[in-house]
């Protein structure tokens, strides 16, 4: 009867063992569709706002040029990133959603 019990003890902690290892995989799948939906939306408004400012002419003080290009290129993608930091926006939660969407469907399909 003892060793009955030892080995549904043993199944027990092996299944909880399984349970954590899958909960964690999924937490952490969870966390890089996360940061993979931030960075697509960071990436959006970064380009949006490339358009926006596509019009301003940069013949100021540093007289435009190449460099100037390169810079506001760089300046929008900071701009990009600050804007879906603040998550206003809601691109990010839309992706992140439809991307678990997609890997929970490809999940079922495999089993």
């Amino acid at each position: 009867m003892n060793m009955l019990a030892n080995t549904y003890m043993t199944a027990d902690l092996a299944s909880s063992q399984a349970l954590n290892a899958m909960n964690t995989a999924k937490l952490q799948n969870q966390k890089e569709a996360r940061a993979a939906a931030e960075d697509f939306e960071a990436f959006f408004l970064g380009r949006m706002a490339e358009t926006m400012f596509e019009g301003i002419s940069t013949d100021g003080p540093f007289g435009g040029g190449h460099a100037e290009k390169v810079y506001r290129s760089l300046l929008m993608n900071e701009y990009g990133k600050a804007m879906a930091k603040t998550g206003t926006v809601g691109v990010a939660d839309y992706v992140m959603k439809s991307i678990l969407e997609i890997q929970e469907a490809a999940g079922q399909e495999v089993l």
